[in-house]
């Protein structure tokens, strides 16, 4: 059974890792080759010749088709076979599958199941990517040995920052205060406020902030895995309600989870914040902040994945933090099971087809 959400938009890379070449991405466990045609626009393809299975990132560009590099069998765009060298006919069985492919704010997303379903008014998007009050930023792929799943539930956790980013994202002053969760919406949330407190190192070294703050972490989950994290910090004397967030220094960390194999993920992460809107050096300054905090994430997350590939000894333990990431579980769970039974009545197909 497959263990991915199928019928859903992933991020396949950031718009500047493709180019005119023959790259090679794995998503979701199956390889696909990507590239740009002539007029710009990305091309997604199933990485594997149907001939002698030899990936067709191992080919070479004929014009916007993409030719094996072996017996120089010819794909479009589409996936059709157009030339197999030595003959006229083109057997029906001749094709790679193709991709839907939907590119917005330097973002290329890829659309892993029954192509027929590809909305693209489903692909995450906000309204602060084309607000010029807020500065949008693209910041690393942070490649991560573990479980997309892991990954994810680590974005709906408020509560670890203050243990595993005490310097960077945290501080000991949220330890105790208590983690709301909403689950009825699209996105799972999980959400704070940490009033009249110390500064955290973030917002220490970008905001300026040399006085107590409010601050707060607002954490979005969609499914399958996109993650949006609005936090930020006022002056504690300034007393902001919580609707009043754009007052404060705000930032929305967004990132993009591409289950590469079960036990492999890419987190392509980004920024977008209301101020130092025109700051040359704001943005490698938060890159610098981030990078440290996503280290710190990444050592957890690979430790804990080292932990799952053991035999288990009893499962763990479940505690009221907990709510948020057992609500998305279940989710990811219903939506591999509809995809499921619905594939049950679908036709096998054979592994070589012998044409004359």
């Amino acid at each position: 059974m497959t263990k991915f959400v199928r019928n859903a938009w992933y991020v396949a890379a950031w718009s500047t890792e493709i180019d005119d070449d023959l790259r090679r991405f794995t998503i979701l466990g199956d390889h696909v080759v990507m590239y740009r045609k002539s007029d710009g626009g990305v091309v997604a393809l199933e990485d594997r010749c149907p001939h002698r299975l030899l990936p067709l990132s191992k080919g070479k560009r004929v014009g916007d088709n993409v030719q094996c590099g072996y017996h120089g069998l010819t794909f479009d765009c589409s996936g059709a076979c157009v030339r197999v060298p030595g003959q006229t006919n083109l057997p029906k069985s001749a094709y790679v599958e193709a991709f839907p492919i939907e590119e917005r704010h330097g973002i290329v997303w890829i659309w892993m199941g029954d192509p027929a379903r590809a909305d693209t008014s489903k692909v995450f998007d906000m309204p602060e990517f084309t607000d010029p009050a807020w500065k949008v930023h693209h910041g690393d792929a942070l490649h991560l040995k573990s479980n997309y799943l892991n990954v994810a539930e680590n974005l709906v956790d408020p509560a670890h920052v203050s243990f595993v980013h005490p310097t960077t994202l945290g501080n000991a002053a949220s330890e105790n205060v208590p983690v709301h969760v909403q689950t009825e919406g699209e996105a799972i949330l999980a959400w704070r406020w940490i009033r009249d407190a110390e500064p955290i190192g973030f917002f220490k070294g970008f905001g300026g902030f040399t006085g107590n703050v409010d601050r707060w972490h607002y954490y979005y989950l969609y499914t399958p895995c996109t993650a949006v994290i609005d936090f930020g910090s006022a002056p504690a004397e300034d007393a902001i309600a919580e609707d009043e967030r754009n007052k404060g220094v705000r930032i929305f960390a967004l990132h993009f989870i591409t289950p590469v194999t079960e036990t492999y993920s890419i987190d392509r992460w980004m920024h977008i914040r209301n101020t130092a809107l025109d700051d040359p050096d704001a943005e490698a300054t938060m890159d610098k902040m981030f990078r440290v905090a996503f280290q710190e994430d990444k050592e957890i997350l690979e430790a804990v994945q080292e932990e799952e590939n053991r035999p288990a000894k009893r499962r763990p333990i479940r505690i009221a933090i907990d709510k948020g990431p057992l609500v998305y579980r279940k989710r990811i769970n219903d939506l591999i099971e509809l995809e499921r039974t619905e594939d049950l009545a679908s036709d096998p197909s054979p592994a070589f087809v012998y044409h004359d």
